[in-house]
């Protein structure tokens, strides 16, 4: 009862929240202060277009490819010339290393404008060659997360990826000889597939246990509504209700091995601590550069056109290709920290006080009564700590927020007449 009461709800509000006004804004305001931000890069070109994905992406192109890129390092510019400062790069797709030097050209450059202390790239399994590896060590990268999704033959060959990414077998073989290239290799995995059983997704977390992976992130399936009436073609309906039961599965094996960096990213016990595909997590606030990304910069979120040659016209001109924007009020914006926060399952409470002038707990009490009738979290000072209950309560609320990102995504596109 209350995991639909938490669905409904937090459906609702994010479909409200991301109700975003069309049309350029003006510009982005300069910043003239240092704060810990993140640089996230979309390059959303893939090989293959899997079913399942409802994130920004076409098929890969080298001749846009490249163009790409170049507008990429532009907008880059432009941040950089209004002075924002950024200590973390996320990579992420699409398939970022779809063309190797133009990759490590833009790392190149970002790393000479900004202080950046961390940089994590997403790939795919056909990817992990020798030569990749050593181009991507050598502009800096220090997290890797490779696109996995199962291990299953029958699974992969359903959602299209077995033929270009290889059986799950070769894939397993890969990662092994990727595994201490870098800092950390992650594994990105999905659970609740339509047609994916228990069974299956057992023996995907004994791969995984066997390699002994450094870190593993384990979404559930999180697909826009479009997506959602385009899979029931090919894939299935996607049967929500099942989700907690693979939940509790992930947990039993991997809580004894590893710790909870967020409700569904798992890293090895006493590793050091690296990025995760969440970066919203670490970082309060990001610039999102490339077409259709999204960024939060000083309560305003903002998305770039979705349109790939508007969007190199655009910087062609010297202007953002920023599509539209939401300036978030701030109840809005301790809502947003609060759901982030605890993702990572743990929240300090002096620490948003102190950000929000003492107000945080004045503005959010109804919510934080609410969460703990519930059983949400449990409070050691200074932290609220998410109890079993409420990881799984957080599961929800974060499929929600991002089948609601994909949801916009979706509209964004229909208005610039790509679907």
């Amino acid at each position: 009862m209350i995991n639909q009461i938490v669905t409904n709800t937090a459906r609702r509000q994010f479909a409200l929240a991301l109700n975003f006004e069309d049309g350029i804004i003006p510009d982005l305001p300069t910043s003239a202060y240092a704060k810990q931000r993140l640089l996230y890069i979309h390059i959303p070109f893939c090989e293959e277009l899997c079913p399942y994905c409802s994130f920004h992406r076409i098929r890969f192109d080298e001749r846009l490819t490249r163009k790409y890129f170049a507008a990429l390092r532009r907008e880059m510019t432009l941040y950089s010339d209004r002075g924002y400062r950024f200590s973390g790069i996320y990579v992420g797709g699409g398939t970022p290393t779809v063309l190797m030097d133009e990759l490590v050209e833009t790392l190149e450059l970002a790393r000479r404008k900004f202080p950046i202390t961390s940089i994590s790239v997403e790939t795919n399994p056909n990817h992990l060659t020798e030569s990749n590896i050593a181009m991507l060590q050598q502009a800096g990268v220090n997290r890797l997360s490779v696109g996995v999704q199962t291990f299953n033959n029958d699974l992969l060959r359903k959602i299209a990826r077995y033929e270009k990414y290889g059986s799950g077998e070769e894939i397993a073989e890969r990662l092994l000889q990727t595994m201490g290239s870098f800092d950390t290799v992650n594994a990105d995995m999905i659970f609740n597939f339509p047609e994916q059983t228990e069974k299956m997704l057992e023996a995907d977390l004994g791969v995984l246990l066997k390699l002994k992976m450094e870190q593993i992130t384990f979404y559930p399936l999180m697909v826009s509504t479009l997506t959602q009436q385009l899979m029931r073609e090919t894939l299935g309906e996607v049967n929500f209700r099942r989700e907690k039961s693979f939940f509790k599965l992930l947990l039993r094996r991997l809580e004894s091995r590893y710790d909870s960096s967020s409700a569904w990213c798992f890293s090895r016990k006493k590793a050091a601590k690296s990025l995760m595909d969440e970066y919203v997590v670490d970082f309060d606030e990001y610039a999102g550069l490339g077409s259709g990304a999204i960024g939060y910069l000083s309560g305003v979120c903002y998305a770039n056109t979705f349109d790939i040659e508007q969007y190199i016209a655009n910087l062609t001109q010297g202007k953002l290709p920023l599509q539209a924007a939401r300036k978030f009020d701030l109840p809005d914006q301790m809502r947003y920290d609060f759901l982030m926060k605890l993702f990572a399952t743990r929240m300090n409470v002096n620490d948003l006080e102190k950000k929000y002038g003492g107000l945080f707990f004045k503005t959010l009490w109804k919510e934080m009564a609410a969460f703990t009738l519930a059983g949400s979290f449990r409070y050691f000072s200074p932290n609220l700590h998410l109890t079993p209950r409420g990881r799984y309560l957080w599961v929800i609320m974060m499929r929600e927020f991002f089948i609601a990102v994909n949801n916009f995504r979706d509209y964004c596109r229909k208005q610039a007449g790509l679907i």
